[in-house]
């Protein structure tokens, strides 16, 4: 479903286009191995090709009798591609409508009958950016998705469509995407290769997204709400609903309810680890792989509380949407005059008032947003309950983490891909980057960014689990930066080693479409799926027996993080010294007293500039913390100014 409106909050540097909009082509059927976070730059700066590309929907995929598969609430049948048997749009949940929005996830409705697992669930319901006119002059924001969004999909490799119910039953993959918990789809995530690769089950799925997933507010919490539907965390409670479901049915696909390993990149790494510490989510997994993750949550007062409390909360808080409703609704004229009206309002009248709320008027009163259809919304509440009410690393440190086997890792230069499009050291055109103006200092802000992204996302966490002695840590970078050129862009420098691109070597996908020569060129294209085989063996592995090493090959041993000896694994392609150990581990404190002696950065403004991005989103820095830093050098620099 789509529905639009007029928002001119949107400037024209935020289009967003989805592929082939129009065109043919259904978005189940346009593969993004870069990862939903990317979109919007990809999309705005390739637009032209990508429409190239569109043609006739291909044909469905016939169901074939080799996946009929028998459980609990039904049949089901599926069908086979190339590389796989695959099954699609499998219920793990009810939908999550009516008086089920902003409740835990019940079990699915059984059905009568063979139920076709042929086409993809709905995304969940998301912001869909586009323009609609040529100039760009104006801006059209849609509804992507639908709340009714609770399905899976598996991908199994052939051999268990003769063999089954006699064949060895294989571990299982769950993929947990990315899209800042805010935006994202599982549907462009094809497990097949790795499927056949690896000899395991692989299962993508859809949870609820932004405020359908995370949304904390008391009049929510009525006398018939359980502790889970109490705790706003709708999102993880998918998670945790979907991991129960395939602990119960994957055996019926030939996977092993006993050797199940989640893996995710971004936001999907950030909710891997955050099921490390649910003591909800215990017993439902046995390996955990975060790809450029982080340990980010938030209280229930910055998820509740409005921003102009003694104690404020977030800008998209409970309260600090439910001033935009009414406002948005012509109930209020403004946020004084919406505060009073919220003051004279029942608990049931304000929880009949949201839930009465479309899906678009919800979306409709988030504030500001970030990288298209992204945009930042209190998640991963620390409920106590769902969630500790301690921090993310303080629960693995602390040893109350659920005991599983880690890998950890992040790119060596993961933010470039968010720098593209609005960095000031790239000239651009509108959106579209044209030539570096100051390539030195892009390189300088991506390394201290991306640096900072590691020591949060995979060597701090790492340090926690190896302090608690629970279970077994390998951290990794991934380095490989040898994209080609487009038109006047080298990608290699623009994005390089970006967020997002180890996902299509994890899954053995670099199928871009017309864009394929271009992100991996003949030049490195043999380098590139060399390296791809070598990652996916390692996931293999650890989804087999709790350890990348698992098996006797030929690759290089995959060291253990340990506390005197932090170790990690460099991926790269063998032209660039293909895996190798390194022990350049780094800290938060190590970063920021780097950036105030390097002598690289040759002044305040730039130091400053960095010292702010450090304070966004919960980074080492507070806003108190970037005016005290270096001895107050960035107090008379407000923190906008300096980004």
């Amino acid at each position: 479903m789509t529905e639009r409106l007029q928002l001119r909050r949107i400037g024209p540097g935020d289009k967003l286009q989805s592929y082939c909009r129009n065109a043919r082509v259904r978005p189940e059927n346009v593969r993004h191995p870069t990862g939903q976070l990317g979109r919007a730059f990809w999309l705005t700066l390739l637009a032209a090709v990508l429409t190239v590309a569109c043609g006739p929907p291909p044909s469905p995929p016939q169901p074939d009798a080799a996946t009929l598969r028998s459980l609990d609430t039904g049949q089901l049948i599926g069908f086979q591609n190339e590389k796989a048997l695959v099954w699609r749009g499998i219920p793990y949940a009810e939908a999550p409508l009516g008086p089920l929005r902003w409740r835990s996830p019940r079990p699915p409705t059984p059905w009568e009958g063979t139920r076709p697992a042929i086409d993809f669930g709905a995304a969940c319901s998301q912001l869909e950016i586009g323009t609609s006119t040529a100039d760009l002059s104006t801006i059209e924001v849609g509804l992507e998705g639908s709340e009714d969004c609770l399905y899976l999909n598996i991908y199994a490799p052939k051999t268990l469509a003769a063999k089954l119910p006699t064949s060895p039953l294989k571990p299982v993959l769950v993929w947990i995407h990315g899209g800042g918990n805010s935006m994202g789809d599982a549907r462009v995530y094809d497990g097949s290769n790795l499927a056949a690769a690896q000899d395991v089950l692989v299962v993508t799925l859809q949870y609820r997204l932004g405020i359908f997933g995370w949304f904390d507010h008391p009049a929510l919490h009525g006398p018939d709400a359980t502790p889970d539907d109490r705790s706003g965390n709708y999102g993880t409670l998918d998670l945790i609903r979907a991991l129960g479901w395939v602990q119960n049915n994957i055996e019926s696909f030939g996977g092993d309810p006993n050797r199940i390993t989640i893996f995710g990149e971004s936001a999907g790494g950030t909710d891997v680890l955050s099921l490390l510490a649910s003591p909800r989510a215990r017993g439902l997994f046995h390996g955990a792989i975060a790809q450029s993750g982080s340990t980010r949550t938030v209280s229930p007062t910055e998820a509740r509380n409005g921003q102009h409390e003694s104690e404020p909360g977030h800008r998209n808080s409970s309260t600090e949407i439910l001033i935009s409703l009414l406002i948005n609704n012509d109930r209020a004229a403004n946020r004084i005059e919406a505060g009073r009206i919220i003051d004279q309002m029942e608990a049931t009248e304000i929880e009949e008032y949201l839930r009465g709320q479309s899906t678009l008027e919800m979306l409709q009163a988030v504030r500001g947003g970030s990288f298209g259809a992204m945009y930042d919304a209190p998640e991963l509440i620390r409920d106590g309950h769902v969630l500790p009410k301690e921090d993310i690393n303080e629960v693995l440190r602390t040893g109350h983490a659920n005991s599983v086997p880690v890998i950890l890792g992040t790119n060596r230069e993961e933010t470039k891909l968010f720098a593209a499009p609005s960095s000031p050291w790239i000239t651009r055109l509108g959106p579209i980057p044209l030539w570096f103006n100051n390539q030195a200092l892009y390189d300088l802000e991506a390394e201290y960014g991306s640096q900072l992204w590691k020591a949060r996302g995979a060597d701090g966490p790492a340090r926690a689990l190896v302090e608690s002695g629970q279970a077994p840590v390998w951290v990794y970078r991934f380095d490989w930066d040898e994209e080609g050129s487009f038109l006047w862009l080298d990608f290699s420098e623009l994005i390089g080693a970006g967020h997002g691109v180890e996902i299509p070597f994890v899954f053995g996908d670099f199928d871009f479409g017309p864009l394929t020569d271009t992100v991996f060129p003949e030049t490195s294209r043999e380098s590139a799926e060399d390296l791809s085989q070598k990652m996916m063996s390692f996931w293999g592995a650890f989804a087999r027996g709790g350890d990348p090493n698992h098996e006797a090959t030929d690759l290089p041993t995959w060291p253990a993080w340990q506390t005197n000896n932090e170790q990690f694994l460099r991926l790269d392609s063998e032209p660039d010294g293909g895996l190798s150990r390194s022990d350049e581990t780094v800290s938060a404190e190590q970063i920021l007293n780097k950036v105030a002696s390097d002598p690289r950065i040759e002044s305040d403004d730039v130091r400053c500039r960095l010292y702010a991005q450090m304070t966004r989103r919960g980074g080492p820095l507070t806003e108190e913390g970037y005016t005290r830093i270096a001895e107050g050098l960035c107090q008379g620099r407000p923190l906008a100014d300096s980004l």
